[in-house]
């Protein structure tokens, strides 16, 4: 749930990743959005490690396939023990057997003893649960499949996120470079008007402090941009310089009639969602197949040495060779008949997280389809403000370049100019933001929608 969370202020804030690795990209090459795509799926470490995941989870069905395999072992071994022994039965668990004949008296003289066995053990039918494990196993690829799409599908829209804020950034260095451009028009202006005597000289030392701050301006701006890409190449795995290639992202705004709905179906993280519960539940069917019974087919040839004989003769270095052969092949079944109470917790238990995964999946769907009329709205009003701005930037910059004018001639003093060429610098700061705020609404309607071809084809 912690992904919707994200998805609520998406406008506003997307989460970034880490990892450093081997870069893609050379010094000052051309990158576009469609490669830094790319180059994020190839070099993002944790994606490579859900992709590991997958493969470890394919892995677990061979190994479930396997059990239908028979085990066969084959033992040797040497000792030297007493010749004790008794009659009877006895529990084995953490007793080691005691060799030789049965006597009346103790006797504690060793001798050597030798055994070989080859055992097979096969298991070819366990009444369904085989396939029941198999089923969990391949329930599990599903799972982890779709756990390794949903990163995928996040980290692509946090490297959208990040490149239109490179974006962003490079032009508000560019309006910083204009405006620092500007002021050195003016500071020259004012000083040929000081010498006229059309402008007072003090013009000119105020000019000189509103260059210093339009420099100031342009490197703070170049920081900012400085601290984007380096956030940007995080999120690539790759070096840092680089030149973004997309440039349409502020001459051209996205067009919301012909955005089209995409069912909540396909969302990445609705998937991992419904895949969990189906995992769930095929865990559920293995349980129920627990209780049934186990079917053991076993073969066995064997063969033994001692030096220790039936009439209490111990002839120790007789027992280095074998001198009894014996085979023997038989059928096992087992029921476990006090297995019942532990097993019927479990499916207990088992029951009540898919109960829990099913309300999860609802409360996603829920959240996701609330979602998507907000970043409808969201997206219609940044479009709006975005065809407002460009005629507030064309009246600001005639504006002030009347009022530049009119100051050259003596008309208008130093305060009414400063003022008009800092609304024209908002302005065109204002027209910048407004077409990043309309593609990062498209993004957010992408992030809800599941469906990255929604922001790459209004793009191209």
């Amino acid at each position: 749930m912690a992904y919707i969370k994200t998805i609520i202020p998406f406008v506003f804030l997307l989460l970034s990743r880490s990892g450093w690795g081997q870069s893609s990209i050379t010094s000052d090459s051309s990158l576009s959005l469609t490669n830094a795509l790319s180059l994020a799926e190839k070099n993002y470490h944790l994606l490579k490690s859900k992709l590991y995941e997958v493969e470890a989870a394919q892995k677990n069905i061979e190994l479930s396939k396997n059990t239908f395999v028979p085990s066969l072992d084959i033992s040797y071994q040497a000792n030297i023990a007493t010749a004790n022994n008794i009659t009877g039965m006895f529990y084995p668990s953490g007793m080691i057997p005691m060799t030789g004949p049965v006597f009346n008296s103790n006797n504690y003289n060793p001798g050597f003893g030798t055994a070989a066995s080859l055992l097979l053990n096969w298991q070819p039918f366990t009444f369904g649960q085989r396939n029941a494990q198999i089923n969990v196993s391949k329930a599990e690829v599903k799972t982890r499949i779709a756990d390794s799409d949903n990163e995928i599908f996040k980290h692509k829209v946090d490297i959208i996120s990040a490149y239109l804020d490179v974006l962003l950034t490079m032009e508000l260095v560019k309006v910083s470079t204009k405006n620092l451009e500007r002021t050195k028009f003016d500071l020259k202006q004012s000083r040929v008007l000081a010498i006229s005597g059309l402008r007072p000289g003090v013009d000119t030392a105020l000019f000189l402090s509103e260059l210093s701050k339009a420099r100031i301006d342009l490197l703070n701006a170049s920081k900012y941009l400085q601290t984007q890409k380096i956030i940007l190449s995080e999120l690539l795995v790759s070096d840092t310089s680089f030149i973004l290639a997309d440039t349409l992202f502020f001459n051209k705004l996205p067009v919301f009639s012909l955005i089209k709905e995409v069912s909540l179906f396909q969302h990445p993280l609705l998937k991992f969602s419904q895949s969990q519960l189906d995992l769930s539940k095929s865990k559920e069917l293995l349980l129920k197949k627990a209780w049934l019974p186990k079917l053991d087919i076993w073969g066995t040839t064997f063969a033994r040495g001692s030096g220790i004989y039936p009439d209490g003769t111990i002839k120790t270095a007789d027992g280095l060779g074998f001198s009894k052969y014996n085979y023997g092949v038989g059928v096992q079944i087992a029921f476990p008949i006090l297995k019942y109470s532990e097993i019927r917790l479990q499916q207990q238990q088992q029951s009540f997280i898919s109960k829990s995964n099913e309300e999860l999946l609802n409360q996603t769907s829920l959240e996701l389809s609330k979602q998507q009329a907000i970043s409808d709205a969201t997206l219609q009003s940044a479009l709006d403000v975005a065809k407002e701005t460009p005629t507030q930037f064309q009246s600001a910059e005639y504006a002030f370049r009347a009022l530049l004018i009119r100051y050259n001639t003596g008309l208008v003093n130093f305060a009414d100019l400063i003022q008009s060429q800092y609304s024209l610098v908002k302005a065109e700061t204002d027209l910048k933001k407004s077409y990043w705020e309309a593609w990062k609404a498209l993004l957010f309607k992408t992030a809800v929608a599941g469906d990255l071809n929604l922001f790459l084809n209004e793009s191209k």
